[in-house]
């Protein structure tokens, strides 16, 4: 059985800064702490918080009264879509080490 009614609308969206509020108490019922101000992915169905990703990695949080797993993975799937990758840190190309030869010595 679905978890949810074909009437709730998802919505998906980014969450802004008039949802400060919303996400501190979405983060008190999940206690979690309340999530630092960054970048953040939110799910809401039928107008109500009910997950919430941070769009740079971090523990997700989600309204533990209502099945939200599904919510979580999707929320996930779009980070991993929309997110620019991860830069991974410059490798430093070594340079072979000089081989010394022998001086020849040179007969007149």
């Amino acid at each position: 059985m679905h978890p949810f009614h074909p009437s709730e609308t998802l919505t998906i969206r980014m969450a802004a800064s008039a949802d400060a509020e919303a996400l501190r108490r979405l983060a008190q019922l999940d206690s979690a702490p309340t999530p630092a101000p960054a970048p953040m992915l939110i799910a809401e169905m039928a107008g109500e918080l009910r997950a919430a990703v941070p769009l740079y990695g971090g523990r997700a949080i989600a309204d533990p009264f209502h099945p939200t797993a599904e919510l979580v993975s999707l929320l996930a799937e779009r980070t991993r879509q929309i997110a620019p990758p991860r830069r991974r840190p410059a490798r430093r190309l070594r340079r072979p080490a000089r081989v010394r030869r022998p001086a020849i010595a040179l007969r007149a």
